[in-house]
């Protein structure tokens, strides 16, 4: 059974929110997935149904040499393997292939029958949830108006 590919766009998020990760300023690729893993049930909410993870460094070999995918899940009703290249900063073209690099290579080692590879690029957010961002605000105001007092 082949997926629709408009299945797959409809699936992935041109942009996601990881604002749960506390992170308020720039961080180390590696450090990102580090948080990643630890929120990774929140994380897999904020991918969307049907996501399962399967690992991060995960490790390709092919011709003596290794390859780590930064993260790797399978998506149950896709049923295809989702590969994460995390990035920081403005996408570059050279991206695309390092992707069509880890896709092949999970195509050749890892792929299942009837499994597209569709590729896709999303942006992703450093948003505070609703609640730690009311906290911050209300322990800010109160700080400054404390601050106000002693003059």
């Amino acid at each position: 059974m082949e997926i629709p590919s408009a299945f797959a766009n409809e699936t992935f998020r041109s942009t996601y929110n990881l604002g749960f990760l506390g992170v308020t300023e720039h961080v180390l690729e590696l450090e990102l997935e580090r948080k990643l893993v630890e929120k990774v049930k929140q994380f897999l909410l904020e991918l969307g149904k049907g996501f399962a993870f399967i690992g991060n460094q995960h490790e390709l070999e092919f011709n003596g040499k290794t390859s780590k995918v930064d993260m790797l899940f399978f998506h149950r009703q896709l049923r295809c393997l989702v590969a994460i290249d995390l990035k920081i900063g403005e996408f570059k073209p050279e991206y695309v292939g390092k992707m069509n690099y880890y896709l092949s290579l999970l195509d050749r080692l890892e792929r299942g029958d009837g499994v597209n590879k569709p590729i896709g690029v999303a942006d992703y957010q450093l948003l505070l949830p609703k609640d730690q961002l009311q906290k911050i605000l209300i322990d800010e105001e109160r700080a400054f108006q404390g601050g106000d007092k002693g003059k």
